[in-house]
């Protein structure tokens, strides 16, 4: 088990982009849900595939446990989805040292583009990039599980 510890920000602006790096197709989807409990499946680039399971809501810090599985079983899985499938591109960008991924939505969430940062430290809000928006850390309605349930409120 690992402890997920992110923080979660609107991006302003695609200055962003000159420092990002190639992009990932990411597919995800949820198959069960629950009071501050997720079980999602997520496709990578066609190729790859993972089960995870995440317990707490949206807090800062949650308790994560993933699992590879084959991609076949993952499209079957697809049928069961609860809610809406998500269709995004994550890149990574580094920012003094710290891997910032940056997801840009596709479909019905076309046009948001939020960045995650996953530390155990502490970070000045001055060493943060600039293009980083307002933080939504602990608002529900920009985690993923939220924007497949109920979309972009």
């Amino acid at each position: 088990m690992a402890k997920e510890i992110e923080r979660k920000f609107l991006v302003n602006g695609s200055a962003w982009r000159a420092d990002a790096g190639a992009g990932v197709a990411i597919t995800q989807f949820y198959v069960a849900t629950g009071e501050a409990r997720s079980v999602r499946v997520r496709i990578a680039d066609d190729a790859k595939a993972k089960l995870t399971v995440k317990f707490g809501g949206a807090a800062r810090e949650r308790d994560e446990f993933e699992y590879a599985i084959p991609v076949e079983d993952a499209r079957d899985m697809q049928r069961f989805a609860i809610g809406n499938v998500i269709d995004k591109t994550r890149r990574e960008v580094v920012h003094r040292g710290r891997v910032y991924e940056v997801d840009s939505f596709a479909g019905a969430l076309d046009g948001l583009v939020i960045a995650e940062l996953e530390t155990a430290d502490e970070v000045a809000d001055d060493e943060l990039p600039a293009w980083l928006g307002r933080e939504v850390t602990g608002e529900e309605g920009f985690y993923n599980l939220s924007l497949a349930l109920r979309g972009l409120r």
